[in-house]
């Protein structure tokens, strides 16, 4: 098991001179693809030139194709499917995991993807298919609503895609891994899009059984190259990085987000760790903030590098600030009161609204959970940059409206967006010091389809 365990070594630090040459001819093959090359003729010259490819190859190949070549993501995106067919039956290092491998235990995250993906399969390639041929014959109500229902399946892939780049992108990102997880996000969204397309053209259904063909067709094909992708580039790309350790919180917060066309799994429990209902080793002493623990002694605290303590002593003296009021263990005092952190934490669940906090350098440090939260977050998200917790497609706003609060051009921004059954109201707010000093943003989200919904008054208790 070493072998996907602690496997931490960049993959370019061991390329020797034959690898670097392989790489520049399968990006130059990439570029011919860029530049309107026949497909066909590109991968006879891939064949030829490369034989067989390694999935790493393909991480590099991708990141490089933005990083250096200047190639935008959007393009890269269109070419995915383009590379990926061409790299089909020539992938090297894919071999079917062995029983006793973690990834075919139930409950491994790798182990629910594909496992959702085999009904993904049988969907497409069964049901859809099957109904798709009926309504071609017969256009009848009956045919169309058994496809509505089949789409209405398909859409169940959002979990699917949600888990991937909410809970594992995070994880292969921290390996710097950014090229692959970019574009198969904008893929992922496209995927989204043409399903929703499709349900659309059966909803408002006007006779034109041809393009209703094309356009499922077209969600079903996306889908099945997204499979291959998954199981031949990104999991095996992933298992090869991520430690055990990193797979556990993956499977921890999987139910989180929930599960595409399955129930659910078992939990998965690695050998070496303790059975559910087995007391653990007592944990580590919990983490706590230096500029907290100074606080609460009125000193250097036991076991604070002199270094620290000199830093933070600096930084207030800097800031014109008097030292922080002391805090007792495990309470947090405010100018209007104090409360214990379970209290707060608490109280911040339990509003109707989802909150989440940026810090100034545009990493995500908090977000609430509130019982009805309207868009996925995992544990994951912590410590990650905001850019890369959006898809590639509307990065440049999430950009725009930071320069613009960290400018001081605005303190506020506001979006309201129909979410399914909801009425979704995004709020954003620069959070400043007393000194107007930029130190994050507050993100604030709130179904308001209710509050629309209000009439009359109400003056007395239910």
């Amino acid at each position: 098991m070493s072998e996907l365990i602690n496997n931490r070594e960049h993959a370019a630090r061991q390329m020797d001179e034959a690898q670097l040459r392989r790489r520049e001819e399968l990006k130059a093959i990439i570029k011919q693809l860029h530049a309107g090359a026949d497909p066909a003729q590109v991968k006879e010259r891939f064949r030829q030139a490369v034989g067989h490819v390694e999935v790493e190859e393909i991480s590099m190949l991708e990141d490089s194709l933005m990083r250096e070549e200047g190639i935008p993501v959007s393009e890269v995106q269109r070419l995915c499917s383009v590379h990926a067919s061409i790299f089909d039956g020539s992938i090297s290092d894919i071999h079917g995991a062995s029983s006793s491998a973690p990834e075919a235990q139930p409950g491994h995250p790798v182990h629910t993807f594909k496992l959702e993906n085999r009904e993904l399969e049988r969907l497409t390639g069964f049901s859809i298919s099957l109904h798709l041929d009926k309504f071609m014959k017969k256009d009848s109500d009956a045919n169309r609503f058994k496809l509505l229902e089949d789409l209405n399946l398909l859409l169940d892939v959002d979990k699917h895609y949600s888990r991937k780049e909410n809970l594992l992108f995070p994880y292969l990102e921290r390996y710097g891994i950014y090229g692959p997880t970019q574009v198969m996000w904008g893929v992922d969204d496209g995927i989204r899009a043409e399903i929703k397309a499709a349900k659309q053209l059966l909803t408002e259904y006007m006779g034109d059984r041809e393009a209703v063909r094309r356009q499922i067709e077209g969600a079903v094909r996306e889908v099945e190259e997204m499979i291959f992708k998954e199981e031949n580039i990104l999991l095996p790309m992933a298992l090869k990085k991520l430690t055990e350790d990193e797979w556990v919180k993956i499977a921890e917060e999987t139910e989180e987000i929930g599960y595409c066309l399955i129930p659910g799994t078992p939990r998965w429990v690695p050998a070496r760790a303790p059975e559910p209902g087995i007391a653990a080793e007592p944990d580590a002493a919990p983490v706590v903030s230096v500029k907290a623990a100074a606080a609460a002694q009125g000193s250097q605290p036991a076991g604070m590098p002199q270094w620290v303590a000199d830093m933070l002593r600096q930084e207030r003296e800097g800031a014109g600030e008097a030292a922080p009021a002391p805090i007792a263990e495990g309470f947090v005092r405010f100018n209007t009161g104090t409360l214990s952190v379970a209290q707060l934490e608490l109280i911040m669940n339990h509003l109707p609204v989802d909150l989440t906090f940026i810090d100034e350098n545009d990493i995500v440090r908090y977000f609430s959970h509130s019982r009805e939260r309207i868009f996925a977050r995992t544990k994951a998200v912590i410590g990650r940059s905001v850019q890369n917790c959006h898809p590639p497609q509307s990065v440049h706003v999430v950009e725009e409206l930071l320069r613009d609060f960290k400018s001081g051009a605005k303190d506020i921004e506001d979006f309201w967006i129909p979410v399914r059954d909801k009425f979704v109201y995004i709020r954003y707010f620069a959070i400043r010091d007393e000194q107007g000093h930029y130190k994050g943003t507050l993100e604030f989200t709130q179904n308001i389809a209710p509050i629309q919904a209000l009439e009359g008054q109400k003056r007395i208790m239910s």
